[in-house]
């Protein structure tokens, strides 16, 4: 996208929020090209999954650099924190995972 920073979706055959979709989709939920080969072609686009992949290969870099200062910050450190709790007049344990980013905050 570096290099055509004017109109990156110049030449394609089809819109740009077409492909930010698929890519979208790909990156986000565990579809493969075929699968959205599918859904696109429910919603009356024939899209070819080698277009997609393409697709892919192009912008999905571009799209990891834009998003990755929004992202939460984690670690990979962590630890389990444990409490009773009273439900429906019985104790019982609750278990949940903490980062260790959200243990320093809360210990600050």
């Amino acid at each position: 996208m570096s290099n055509q920073s004017h109109n990156p979706f110049k030449w394609r055959h089809f819109q740009s929020d077409i492909i930010l979709l698929c890519v979208r989709w790909y990156l986000r939920y565990a579809l493969s090209y075929r699968d959205l080969e599918e859904i696109m072609l429910e919603r009356g686009l024939h899209v070819d999954q080698t277009t997609i992949y393409r697709w892919f290969q192009r912008y999905a870099p571009e799209l990891s650099k834009r998003c990755r200062p929004h992202l939460k910050a984690t670690s990979d450190s962590w630890r389990v924190d444990e409490t009773s709790i009273k439900m429906k007049k019985q104790w019982v344990y609750l278990y949940r995972a903490v980062d260790s980013v959200v243990v320093q905050k809360n210990e600050a």
